[in-house]
């Protein structure tokens, strides 16, 4: 298929954060753009506010009449229902119907692609990488899993040449693209209801690997069974970060490379995970020919993604952090970053558990990593593409956290709740519609 052959774009689920990048990439390209979503966001007001149609009623009239199976694709998102009715139609009517990642596979075919693969850190690294290329002159489009904070969207620049994209393991949908260049940062389980177990995803990961011919453009995290460019910040791998230290809560370091010793750089984002991904970001930008004053200027400059250890309120008194964390690893992370930053002080996290799936899947490391924090909140599973599955509930997930201070919150009740708590540093985590009620949380917390 070629995009070029195509005037109009339907989405299914456009208020994702993937199929909205994508929709803004094919507005770009002078293709109408039309949406169906289940319910308003302040995503999918920003896209109405950009010019692109949008509704939230699952009714065939909205369809356009001059979308025709000649001169239209439809895009559709996994978690789309079997039932709807505007797929259904499109179905029977014999429109040409692609996944996001099969069309991020086209669009990659044609251009310098990087792909940037992992079960964490694929926003941020990719993030970072896009604006080191971006501020660094490169005719560069990076489709972003979240709002970059520097440009306000989850598409930065609008290219031809270069595409930046984030190779995603769900539905084995990475194995669609064409890397010139990509990088795992882990290979932590996950997805299970899709493998069904750990070495389903890491053979996954070895046929995406596969996808690049030149090893010397892999690049993976020091650590995993996988040929390529090691990265660490610590060990002897070939991109290693070293004296590391803190100044006004930014990191101050050196890198060490193949090509020499780069000094003297600073990062904003906190935790040493974020560390490693604008290590990955650089070891990536610099093989690739970018300056090392360019990816100075441009680590110094970036500020960061929202819900990525995102600060809502900063102060001596009050610290609120909110962040997409849904899998354990993630949320230790985060815990890392925030005892680092404020040692000795009171934490409370609030967790909204993502998928029944992956609750049930990794059930005790949820309840291990968080029964670090001082107090925990704990929100009803977000059902997101799921149907409940008998006995897996957040009340399920409490009995098995460890730390007394703990207990089932409600939507009504958060706000009242996380006031009441008094506590020094207040971080909501999770990847559902938990992320709709930051700024209510923000509102109240300053009173």
């Amino acid at each position: 298929m070629d995009l070029d052959q195509i005037q109009n774009a339907y989405f299914i689920g456009i208020g994702g954060i993937g199929m909205s990048a994508l929709a803004r990439y094919l507005k770009y390209a002078k293709k109408t753009v039309v949406g169906y979503d289940r319910s308003p966001t302040q995503l999918t007001q920003k896209l109405q506010d950009e010019g692109i149609v949008l509704h939230f009623e699952d009714d065939i009239r909205h369809i356009p009449e001059n979308f025709t199976k000649e001169n239209t694709l439809v895009v559709i998102t996994p978690a789309v229902p079997k039932t709807h009715s505007q797929w259904n139609y499109f179905l029977h009517n014999g429109y040409t119907i692609k996944k996001r990642a099969e069309v991020l596979g086209i669009i990659t075919k044609d251009t310098y692609c990087f792909a940037v693969a992992g079960t964490h850190g694929k926003t941020t690294t990719s993030s970072i990488l896009g604006h080191i290329l971006f501020e660094a002159g490169v005719e560069v489009t990076a489709f972003i899993g979240g709002i970059v904070e520097n440009y306000n969207s989850n598409l930065i620049g609008n290219g031809t040449k270069v595409t930046i994209v984030e190779a995603d393991e769900f539905d084995r949908s990475f194995l669609q693209l064409h890397p010139n260049i990509a990088c795992i940062t882990s290979m932590d389980a996950d997805h299970l209801d899709i493998y069904g177990d750990k070495a389903s995803i890491e053979m996954a990961f070895h046929q995406f690997a596969n996808k690049v011919e030149d090893k010397n453009y892999l690049f993976v995290a020091k650590g995993l069974p996988i040929e390529g460019k090691t990265v660490a910040v610590k060990d002897d791998p070939d991109f290693k970060a070293f004296n590391i230290r803190i100044n006004n809560g930014e990191y101050m370091f050196d890198v060490q490379t193949p090509k020499g010793d780069i000094h003297n750089l600073q990062f904003g984002l906190p935790g040493r995970h974020n560390l490693s991904n604008a290590l990955m970001a650089l070891a990536i930008a610099r093989t690739f020919g970018i300056s090392a004053d360019q990816i100075r200027k441009s680590l110094v400059s970036f500020q960061g993604i929202k819900r990525r250890f995102s600060y809502q309120i900063k102060s001596d008194s009050l610290v609120y952090i909110d962040d997409y964390a849904h899998h354990p690893t993630e949320i230790d992370a985060v815990h890392e970053a925030v005892r680092e930053l404020y040692p000795g002080r009171k934490v409370l996290a609030i967790f909204q558990p993502h998928l029944f799936s992956r609750t049930k899947d990794f059930a005790d490391d949820f309840a291990k990593s968080l029964s670090h924090f001082d107090e925990i909140f704990l929100m009803d599973i977000y059902p997101a593409r799921e149907l409940p599955m008998e006995g897996i509930t957040s009340g399920w997930l409490l009995a098995k956290i460890e730390n007394p201070r703990k207990r089932l919150v409600t939507k009504t009740d958060l706000i009242h709740s996380i006031v009441s708590s008094k506590a020094e540093v207040v971080v909501s985590i999770g990847a559902g519609d938990i992320g709709e009620m930051v700024p209510e949380i923000r509102k109240a917390l300053l009173g």
